[in-house]
């Protein structure tokens, strides 16, 4: 009989390690490109505009159009995922996102650019989802969330790259030098992959699939640990795999509660994170500052953003869910203040930067616990029906602000509509929060348990 070896308990054991250095890297570098070429078109539009004759309203499309491939694309590379593997799942995603962007430099028409953008969001609404679930089953779980959340900042910081590129490039070469230049080194970072993306180890061991491949990778983890001749690589810390990945997995047990919790946070988060990311610049037009202020003060945001998400991931780790709740809630009274007082010019681009810090940081939140619910047999699929799910907010948002800002309404009371979104967001996350300190407390009493044992032997 084959001599089992616990993979979770390696996991969980290792220290700071290369290889989990050189992962989390390459998953931030490949998390840039995909937030560059996803939300470059913000700042794009208004050049992309006047060329094709584009009112507010359908700028709007374009926005969600891309949000509804994104939709798509995490269903399809959540199965994916699951079904051929993280790491060619992976690549895939990243490549096709890559010669889709640059194909969007060649648009001739409003309905090209529509139907482009729709593809190109499946490939980018398909990777991320697979690379939270690759870093999270690599990750020990006390740094989980710092570890999701250090790749999600590459999103921001790809996001928000896209002002100055933008500004830099369109005026000098046009708009579809933007996408060409995004999509050619995203395309870089894929071929990358190739070298240097591994598969997750937990998900060959919960498939029972690749021994040699395990084997070689635990040696890196761990490379003190002597491997019995024949080893049969398991995972204690959560359920067998080994089923057919059916939708009703995501709600057994807790999951029935948490999983449509995280699902509605999740639409309410989206709703204005791809508010800000969409439609900011414009906004920021329309309210009288430059195009070039405009793209900046988006720029800034974006890095709050970012700031907020780094602030949230070591006390989530710490706490738990629970931790995430602050964020939203802070954010409620300055959306609020946005929309009614007269702040002057100088007032209101600082709110603005703390309303991102706040809404952005708790979607990061979010992300950092999406995965860790869910085993790794079907981790991808749970993050990928959230993720999906979670793009009716997404595609909703951009979509409803165009309305509103086609109407004769001041500008400033979008910011009003949008404080609903983390007033639900507080109550779901609450919730979820609650129940998660509880799973925390079912965890942790083993581990006492054996420690005692230990200091009793040893007594």
């Amino acid at each position: 009989m084959n001599e089992e070896v616990d993979v979770s308990s390696i996991v969980e054991q290792q220290k700071l390690n290369s290889f989990l250095v050189a992962l989390v890297v390459g998953s931030w570098v490949i998390t840039f490109f995909d937030g560059f070429d996803m939300n470059v078109i913000s700042f794009a539009a208004p050049y992309i505009a006047p060329q094709f004759h584009l009112d507010k309203v359908m700028m709007g499309k374009v926005f969600s159009i891309g949000l509804a491939g994104t939709m798509v694309g995490g269903f399809l590379f959540g199965y994916l995922g699951d079904k051929i593997g993280r790491r060619p799942s992976i690549i895939a995603a990243t490549a096709a996102f890559s010669v889709l962007t640059m194909a969007i430099a060649f648009s001739k028409s409003y309905e090209q650019l529509l139907t482009l953008r729709f593809l190109d969001g499946i490939a980018i609404g398909g990777m991320l989802p697979l690379s939270w679930a690759l870093n999270i089953e690599y990750a020990p779980k006390r740094f989980r969330a710092t570890i999701v959340t250090t790749v999600m900042v590459g999103y921001s910081l790809g996001t928000a790259l896209g002002g100055p590129v933008t500004v830099w490039l369109a005026p000098r070469y046009g708009w579809g030098s933007v996408f060409l230049v995004g999509g050619g080194l995203s395309l870089l970072s894929a071929i990358g992959l190739l070298v240097m993306l591994p598969e997750s180890v937990r998900y060959l061991a919960s498939q029972g699939r690749k021994p040699e491949t395990i084997a070689r990778i635990v040696r890196r983890l761990a490379p003190d640990l002597e491997l019995p001749a024949n080893p049969r690589f398991v995972i204690t810390d959560e359920a067998a795999g080994g089923k057919s990945f059916n939708a009703k997995l995501l709600f057994e047990n807790e999951l029935r509660v948490i999983t449509p919790l995280l699902w509605i946070a999740y639409i309410f988060s989206s709703m204005t994170a791809f508010f800000l990311a969409t439609w900011t610049p414009l906004v920021f037009e329309a309210l009288g500052f430059s195009r070039q202020t405009a793209a900046l003060a988006a720029t800034v945001n974006s890095a709050f953003g970012a700031l907020g998400g780094l602030s949230l991931m070591r006390f989530t780790d710490r706490f738990g869910a629970i931790a995430i709740t602050v964020m939203p809630l802070l954010a409620i009274p300055l959306l609020l203040v946005a929309a009614f007082a007269d702040l002057g010019s100088d007032g209101f681009l600082v709110a603005s930067a703390f309303i991102t810090l706040f809404l952005i940081g708790g979607h990061f939140g979010l992300h950092s616990i999406a995965g860790i619910f869910y085993p790794s047999a079907y981790r991808s699929n749970g993050t990928g029906w959230a993720t999906s799910v979670a793009k009716i907010g997404s595609i909703a948002g951009p979509y409803i602000a165009g309305l509103i800002l086609a109407t004769s309404l001041p500008v400033r009371n979008i910011f009003a509509v949008l404080a609903i979104c983390p007033a639900v967001f507080v109550v779901c996350i609450l919730m979820i929060g609650r129940m998660h300190t509880k799973i925390l407390g079912r965890e942790t009493k083993p581990a006492a348990v054996e420690a005692n044992l230990v200091v009793q032997e040893a007594q």
